[in-house]
């Protein structure tokens, strides 16, 4: 008696990439930036980081952003919108090119 060889071949797929929501994606970005950006200016408030302050001074202070209390509200806006649009186009970017 003979014994059949059974011989398989192994597939081995390519995954496929996974789509990002680029919106919650951009919200995502954009809480963790806002949350950043405040948390830095409290810091900066009672004068731990006097570099970090002269940093966000010059991105902000055109647009009203100084290191005090309101500051840190308009440092939490300023500091959403900068990263939820850059994570946002980040994403868009990234679901074109895994096309």
């Amino acid at each position: 008696m003979t014994k059949k060889k059974h011989t398989t071949k192994k597939v081995i797929a390519k995954p496929k990439a996974i789509k990002l929501n680029a919106f919650k994606f951009g919200l995502a970005g954009g809480i963790i930036s806002a949350i950043c950006i405040s948390l830095c200016t409290i810091v900066s408030i009672f004068g731990y980081s006097d570099i970090q302050s002269s940093i966000m001074m010059d991105m902000y202070s055109i647009f009203g952003y100084s290191t005090s209390w309101l500051g840190v509200l308009l440092g939490g806006i300023y500091g959403f919108l900068d990263g939820f649009f850059m994570v946002w186009i980040f994403a868009l970017i990234y679901n074109r090119l895994i096309r």
